[in-house]
């Protein structure tokens, strides 16, 4: 039987356990230990732990286990106890912001300003990674970005550029602490013309090609080439400019997302259509939105005619942070950027043979046929069925059981029935175009990808309001080409700081404190806040 929740009944399948069980004791000794004392100056020691004979757990809390809609993403187990602390209580789903941070604060009065930066310099460097990514004092950040490289300045001792020297054949900035730079440069709370000069300015980060752009209104964007990749085809990211500084998806507007989209859809469509031979406009720039659909329906109607089905990638790692113990926790870069290639249709295997070349979308159309041979049912339209006819897993009539955060008439944006990140989200195609699913963003129009842009916004929002600071997207798409009723789909998984992952997601078991209908409700009130204060301004 395949393994997914989904049913052709219209109603997910939710597993419960109710665990009530005797463990055997084999311990032969005791080691009792007083703990400390009490208010009233009783001892308080640890006997609890040691019992005398077998341990009965009579009633145990619930876990409701839940397969994932997809069966190659594991199954989510919700804790009731936990959950049910969090039901009509939608405030409870939200991160704190830090509180203001500032060594140099914390000392003033105790050591002179024209000491600091050797002190600064003296600092261990777990502490000074500590600050760089954690202080909110821009003069503190500035002190340590100087220490971190050699920067030039202008006679009003503001940046302008660093110093650089011969590397081989290259040339390289001098930078005396690299993890210190990257960290501070991706502080939010440095003074945006240190972070363009360091980090922001095409060429700072070395001599990448830019074969994109993208100017219209405060939006600016770049589209890079990645030549020489960990994707060995190459890839593309779409960086916001030197100039259009969003270091937070809150700043993020339409305008910004439709940029970094349309160089996503761009160099998709132009790629395949060199692959199949349809002419692309020669000018040297930025084609228009409707010559972007043009080209669209003249490579779709190309395509059919090819036995070679590649695919699209898409991905993007918002936030980044770096603990002082020296492990990354997140993206290469603060600065929004997402990132796009083309999957070729199959690689090359070491016999000279050929193989099929890896895209994740794949897996969902392996699941699709599963489910098709299983039930004779379509898979996507039993999973809408379910989402819109969603029962609560604890069968509370008084609290909120829908899943849906926002839909128009091309998309969904909701919560998934089982979370592979808490407070994942996702969003899925649901308009057809002539007939057919659209499967991927070659088969959507301007219309639909319009709604697909403006969803990735939303989603990206409600995180930000919900205080959220690392996310991961990523689009699982349809093979180009390939006609089997697979829908584009989109997860959101954002990391939170008691929530980063650890063995038990590493079998693909994936634990949630609260149910996800709560979280449906916490994501709307979001949309309803933003909303008004957009209203109000």
């Amino acid at each position: 039987m395949l393994r997914t929740c989904v049913t052709p009944k219209g109603s997910f399948r939710v597993g419960i356990h109710r665990p009530g069980y005797r463990v055997r004791n084999l311990r032969d000794q005791d080691f009792p230990i007083p703990l400390g004392t009490l208010p009233d100056g009783t001892i308080h020691d640890n006997r609890a732990n040691f019992p005398p004979g077998d341990v009965e757990v009579e009633h145990g809390t619930w876990i409701y286990e839940i397969a994932n809609p997809f069966s190659f993403r594991g199954a989510t187990f919700i804790d009731s106890g936990w959950a049910e602390a969090r039901v009509n209580r939608p405030e409870l789903f939200r991160v704190e912001p830090p509180a203001e941070s500032s060594l140099r604060a914390s000392l003033a009065g105790v050591v002179d300003s024209g000491q600091l930066e050797t002190l600064y310099r003296n600092l261990p460097q777990s502490t000074r990674y500590d600050l760089a990514a954690n202080s909110t004092d821009r003069e503190e950040l500035v002190l340590l970005a100087r220490i971190s490289c050699e920067l030039l300045f202008d006679r009003a001792d503001q940046p302008t550029g660093l110093k650089y020297k011969k590397r081989g054949r290259g040339v390289r900035p001098v930078i005396d602490d690299l993890e210190l730079f990257e960290t501070i440069a991706n502080n939010p709370f440095l003074p945006d013309q240190y972070k363009v000069v360091m980090v922001l300015r095409p060429g700072t980060q070395g001599s990448s090609e830019i074969v994109g752009h993208y100017l219209k209104g405060e939006s600016h964007i770049f589209e890079y080439l990645r030549r020489n990749s960990y994707i060995p085809w190459g890839h593309f990211a779409a960086n916001m400019a030197h100039d259009a500084v969003r270091y937070r998806t809150s700043d993020l507007s339409s305008q910004d997302m439709q940029g970094l989209r349309h160089l996503y859809y761009q160099r998709m469509y132009v790629t395949l259509a060199d692959k199949v031979g349809v002419e692309v406009p020669d000018e040297q720039q930025a084609l228009t939105v409707q010559q972007l659909e043009k080209l669209r329906k003249e490579v779709l109607t190309t395509v059919a005619r090819h036995d070679s089905h590649p695919a699209t990638l898409w991905g993007w790692n918002f936030g980044y942070d770096f603990s002082g113990s020296g492990y990354r926790l997140h993206a290469s870069h603060q600065m929004i950027h997402q990132q796009f290639a083309m999957v070729p249709h199959d690689v090359e295997l070491l016999d000279g043979s050929r193989g099929m070349s890896y895209s994740c979308g794949d897996q969902i159309a392996e699941v699709i046929e599963a489910y098709k041979k299983e039930h004779g049912s379509d898979f996507f339209n039993d999973y809408i069925s379910c989402i819109r006819e969603n029962e609560r897993p604890d069968n509370n009539q008084e609290a909120e059981k829908s899943l849906i955060v926002y839909a128009d008439g091309n998309v969904m944006l909701f919560v998934p029935k089982a979370q592979v990140s808490q407070w994942e989200l996702q969003l899925l195609v649901t308009a057809d175009l002539q007939g057919e699913p659209v499967g991927n963003v070659l088969e959507a129009d301007t219309e639909i990808r319009t709604s697909i842009d403006g969803a990735i916004l939303t989603a990206q929002h409600i995180f930000a309001g919900l205080g959220v600071k690392m996310v991961t997207s990523l689009e699982f798409s349809k093979r180009i080409g390939v006609r089997n009723d697979q829908r584009l789909l989109y997860s959101f998984l954002p990391k939170l700081p008691w929530s980063m992952g650890a063995f038990s997601e590493a079998q693909q078991r994936y634990i949630s404190g609260h149910f996800p209908e709560d979280f449906a409700t916490a994501c709307r009130l979001q949309m309803d806040r933003k909303h008004d204060t957009e209203a109000g301004a």
